[in-house]
């Protein structure tokens, strides 16, 4: 009977699993379509690594890796464009379950509830990917290349550090900026595209210039803590300093002043905002187009 309790409740059961796998689908699909700026611009994400690491300018960065030849310069590729599909997955997917839960579970208001959402989103991304990004940046730190020459010795060497040092190394900052960073583009894409839509824009562009903009003020704010974790797991071995201290050391040797904290930080915003920019849109136009 269409009015029965039991029937509607079977009813609604498949159909709310197939939403739930549509957005990690599309979430998937957005994120891997829009690797392509990823692999063109790769040299650019390097430039601003090195920048990150060693304090230097444009120029110094850009002579380093000119010196190490073209077979290096794409070195370190492979992790972030796993991690960015991978990442994208479980954003988006992972974001829509946790907020269809808290919606029934949760007297908290419906505003908050999709940057709680993504808060939690944050925790599990940082358990996830912090290896995969605690190899990339040991592959695109060039001190390296001659004690761990292949992604193999690399995996084998983090093995032997152990856990915490080895492929969980500056786990407690990843997870801080994963989390802030899930919660605000979370918080802010839906208010920020109604605001922009409201102007005349179409839905695609709506979503694209909201991706962009929230994009942009999440690396303005948490720029510093992707800083520290460059720092922190570009080293294999030697010393072992906890945040604190690694945050000191970073502090002072960029003579405590956020301009050279900040450097490349330019760079990193263009390039994250033109991909969320990408990924927003497309992930919208898939979430409108199957619902």
């Amino acid at each position: 009977m269409a009015g029965s309790p039991d029937r509607q409740q079977g009813d609604e059961g498949p159909q709310n699993t197939i939403i739930r796998l549509q957005s990690y689908l599309h979430g998937g699909t957005s994120s891997f379509l829009s690797t392509v700026p990823t692999v063109l611009v790769f040299p650019v994400y390097k430039t601003i690594f090195r920048q990150q690491i060693h304090n230097t300018s444009v120029h110094q960065a850009v002579v380093q890796l000119y010196k190490e030849g073209p077979l290096k310069l794409y070195r370190g590729v492979a992790p972030p464009l796993l991690m960015r599909t991978l990442n994208g997955t479980l954003l988006f997917g992972l974001q829509d379950t946790l907020l269809r839960h808290l919606s029934l579970s949760t007297t908290i208001s419906a505003a908050a509830l999709p940057a709680l959402a993504g808060f939690g989103v944050g925790i599990v991304e940082a358990v996830v990917f912090t290896p995969i990004e605690r190899v990339q940046n040991v592959l695109q730190n060039g001190h390296n290349d001659k004690s761990l020459p292949s992604l193999r010795s690399v995996l084998m060497k983090l093995k032997v550090e152990g856990i915490s040092q080895g492929y969980y190394r500056a786990f407690l900052p990843i997870a801080a900026r994963n989390a802030l960073g899930s919660s605000l583009y979370f918080g802010l894409k839906g208010p920020v595209c109604a605001v922009v839509a409201g102007q005349g824009l179409s839905p695609t562009a709506s979503s694209f210039v909201s991706g962009t903009l929230t994009s942009m003020v999440i690396s303005l704010t948490l720029y510093p803590l992707s800083v520290l974790v460059a720092n922190m797991q570009a080293q294999v071995g030697g010393e072992v300093k906890g945040v604190v201290a690694c945050w000191r050391q970073l502090w002072e040797s960029r003579n405590h002043s956020l301009v050279p904290l900040y450097r490349g930080g330019s760079l990193v915003i263009l390039r994250s905002c033109i991909t969320w920019g990408i990924t927003t849109a497309i992930y919208d136009r898939q979430q409108k187009g199957s619902s």
